[in-house]
């Protein structure tokens, strides 16, 4: 059955990038081991060990799309069009740029969290939707569309920077306990939502 999840790669301390927006040593875990993890884009490498690549050839291998901030997309410049993941992106974004359907045909452009999903799931079919960016993780948390929270934390302390996650409104939001995978340089930690009884 699909389900929709975020995941994202943070620090000990709870950040996803630094001040400036850049990863500092969080990607260090991408090039710990000799496990090669297949990806069409030809600009990543990624070569970690057998527990992390047993953990990222299931998120990657069930992801039928991705959904990603508008900050992050123009930071990557929209992955060339082919994210790592290589699935279709769905970006949460208030605009279009111009050229992006002769630049970007693989994306799709959302106006809000839930609209996004929505496109996301249709493109997804029976396959899983992954989160890629912590606002719209938490816009969708708060709004109860998230099935599942992964979290690859890597041993570094950043003292500062973007949090993955934020305050809730609603309260205290309560996760099952976590499936773990121990790999090298990232302990990767697969949280389901708890939902409401009867929910």
């Amino acid at each position: 059955m699909s389900k929709v999840l975020s995941h994202m790669t943070m620090s000990l301390d709870g950040f996803i990038a630094q001040p400036d927006d850049q990863i500092g040593e969080l990607f260090e875990w991408y090039g710990a081991g000799d496990v090669e993890v297949a990806n069409p884009n030809e600009g990543v490498s990624l070569t970690v060990d057998a527990e992390s690549a047993a953990f990222l050839n299931e998120v990657i291998g069930n992801c039928g799309a991705l959904v990603a901030g508008r900050r992050l997309f123009d930071m990557t410049s929209g992955w060339g069009d082919r994210h790592p993941v290589g699935a279709p992106v769905v970006v949460v974004s208030h605009g279009v740029p111009e050229d992006a359907a002769e630049r970007w045909p693989r994306t799709v452009f959302a106006d809000g969290v839930k609209e996004a999903l929505e496109k996301a799931q249709e493109i997804a079919g029976d396959r899983d939707v992954t989160i890629a960016s912590a606002n719209v993780t938490q816009q969708a948390l708060a709004l109860g569309l998230v099935d599942e929270v992964c979290v690859s934390l890597v041993p570094v302390l950043f003292g500062e920077g973007v949090p993955y996650f934020a305050a809730f409104d609603t309260g205290h939001l309560l996760l099952e306990d976590p499936v773990v995978v121990q790999g090298r340089r990232a302990v990767h930690l697969r949280y389901p939502v708890r939902r409401p009884a009867g929910g």
